[in-house]
Parts: C-alpha cells; sequence; structure tokens
C-alpha cells in the first residue's frame, strides 16, 4: 500500500463529493441506479399525502417547508410541487421547496426551487433524506492482533490495508452498536451517519425529519458490511476513484437515536411497505371486470398497482426503512391508515 492510500471515509467523501466527484459531476444518481423518488410517482403521491397531514397537523403554517437533503437533480421536489399545484387549497401558495445538494444546480429546475449546499435552519414543515445516509462517508474497520484498526485504501485501484487505531469514539460506537462484530469480519463504522442526521434534524423548528434508506438493526448487523457500488445500472466493486457510486447500508438504530437525543421526541422506524400502505399506497390488482368496462383505466390501474409493488417488494426497494423524527408534532396521527 503507497502512500496515496486513504481511511475509507476519506475516500468515500472525494469520490463522491470532491470537485469531480460521482454526485458533483455527471448526470446525478438518477443515471445510474433506481431510487424510490426516481421509480415511480406513487412514491411522491405516498409523501406528498404526509405533507398535507402535516400541514394540517402543523395548522397551515406559512411558509411550508419541504427541505430535501441529497436532492440529487431535484426530482421529488418537482413531483411533490406539480401534486400541490393540483391540488384543492392554499398548500401551494405557502410551499417554499429548497434542494439541499454540492452539485450545481439543474438549469431546467423550476425557480420556485431553491438550491444550496447547507441545510437550512428554522424549517417548519418536513425535512427528506431519501437515500442520502447510505452515502455520507464511513470509515471501515477490521479486528487485527492488534485491535481494531481503520482500513486505508488506494482510492485508484481499491487495493486495501490495515490502517492506525480507532479512535476511543469511534471503538466506543462499535462496541455499543455493532456488538456481534468479531474475528475476520470488518465493519462500517455509523458514528458520522448518527452525527450528520442529528445535525439536520436540529435544523426543524416544527415538523418531521424523515430518512429512507436501506440499512440493519443492532441485531441482525450483515456480516461483513455492506460496503460496494454501482455504475450504469450495475453493481461493481467499491473503488473509491469517482467513476462509481460507494455506498453501505446505514446503522438505522443508532441514526435514530442520536436524532431522538436532538429531537427530544421519541422516532419511528418502520419499513417502506408500512410507511407506504400507510400513507395510502394500493400495490392491490384492479378488478379484472373494469377491463371489460374501461380498459385504458383497466391498464393505468394496472400500471400504478405494479408501481406500488416494486416499491413495496423486500427484496428490492421495499426493504428500505422509514425514521420518521418528529419535533413537536406527533407521527402516530400523520401515518395513521
Amino acid at each position: 500500500m503507497n502512500s496515496t492510500a486513504l481511511r475509507w471515509r476519506d475516500a468515500m467523501d472525494r469520490a463522491l463529493y470532491g470537485p469531480a466527484g460521482f454526485f458533483v459531476a455527471g448526470a446525478g444518481p438518477a443515471g445510474h441506479f433506481r431510487t424510490s423518488a426516481h421509480a415511480s410517482p406513487a412514491f411522491a403521491a405516498a409523501v406528498f399525502r404526509l405533507v398535507t397531514r402535516l400541514d394540517a397537523a402543523l395548522g397551515l403554517p406559512t411558509p411550508f417547508d419541504i427541505v430535501d437533503v441529497g436532492a440529487g437533480r431535484g426530482e421529488l421536489l418537482r413531483a411533490l410541487a406539480t401534486l400541490a399545484d393540483e391540488a384543492a387549497g392554499s398548500l401551494s401558495s405557502r410551499l417554499r421547496l429548497t434542494a439541499v445538494e454540492l452539485a450545481p444546480r439543474p438549469p431546467d429546475l423550476p425557480p420556485a426551487i431553491d438550491w444550496t449546499t447547507e441545510t437550512p435552519t428554522g424549517i417548519t414543515g418536513l425535512l427528506l433524506a431519501t437515500e442520502w445516509l447510505d452515502n455520507v462517508p464511513v470509515d471501515v474497520a477490521v479486528p487485527t492482533e492488534t485491535g481494531w484498526r481503520y482500513v486505508l485504501v488506494n482510492p485508484s485501484t481499491g487495493e486495501e490495508a490495515p490502517g492506525p487505531p480507532l479512535t476511543t469514539e469511534d471503538h466506543t460506537w462499535l462496541t455499543r452498536w455493532h456488538p456481534t462484530s468479531g474475528p475476520g469480519g470488518r465493519v462500517e463504522v455509523g458514528r458520522g451517519r448518527d452525527l450528520a442526521w442529528a445535525g439536520v434534524v436540529g435544523c426543524l423548528r416544527r415538523g418531521v425529519a424523515v430518512a429512507v434508506d436501506y440499512g440493519h438493526l443492532r441485531q441482525a448487523r450483515p456480516v461483513g458490511g455492506t460496503l460496494t457500488g454501482y455504475r450504469g445500472g450495475r453493481q461493481v466493486p467499491p473503488v473509491p476513484d469517482g467513476s462509481c457510486d460507494v455506498t453501505a447500508h446505514v446503522a438505522m438504530d443508532s441514526v435514530a437515536s442520536a436524532g431522538e437525543r436532538v429531537a427530544r421526541c421519541a422516532y419511528t422506524l418502520v419499513s417502506q411497505r408500512e410507511a407506504l400502505l400507510a400513507l395510502g399506497a394500493d400495490g392491490g390488482r384492479p378488478p379484472l371486470s373494469l377491463a371489460g368496462t374501461d380498459p385504458a383505466g383497466y391498464v393505468r390501474a394496472l400500471a400504478a398497482a405494479s408501481a406500488v409493488a416494486e416499491l413495496t417488494d423486500p427484496a428490492g426497494l421495499g426493504g428500505h426503512w422509514w425514521l420518521l423524527q418528529p419535533v413537536g408534532v406527533a407521527v402516530d396521527a400523520l401515518m395513521a391508515r
């Protein structure tokens, strides 16, 4: 391993968010993999139902904020703005839409959507982080004869080697949140993600912060970790050279605990399937009799049901977790079916 080797956290940060990083240059995430926000209008429709319920619970505030952290090219905010325009009531006129993203502002983004690199403070409304946390850089650690050590990686080749010992803070995190790790294993150290989530939750004055991501819980951490890469719709080795997405699943309970400490309100953690069904998504097939009376309507209903089925499939996008962190509002009524 030569002198260019970096800790994985630093290599990921440069590969994803540096001047020529994967998320800063190029076509953006939608050009390489499907997220729930890109997969179907059904996802945006479900989120919009959450928006309308939250708007009512907050007393129809002016403005009502929707902040999308890790907004890609603004796809979800565009869809939510369209749904608000089509809905009855005053919400559309009260919306304040903000995309938080390090990439340059897309030239075709509607002027009503603000574009910034920093999460605004004093948010009243909904803060979204859809498949953001899995791209917050993490260190990787391995057990050695002299204790846990960070993994160093060559950014050009992906070659790895053990590096320095863990800091006290990271070792404490490992002991608390990854107790099943043992000899021969490797662990993604999620403390930086805890700090990142706590930071955005702290930007909420009143409302709900929602993180949607692949993840795992303390009692069932994946053996050997989940670090991988994606390019052009295919899974590839996670070489942090800027040519591919580098991602790892999220320790959802650890992140949730960090957000709860900031918000001082209990969090809710449910599967994407549970969340979407609670928000009115319907994956049931339309009755076959509709095909005889309204063929076009049957085809539309079938397509909508198929889209929801993709979003709720446990082997795919349905494997996501939804973490809802309220601040000054009750989540139970918002997610009631």
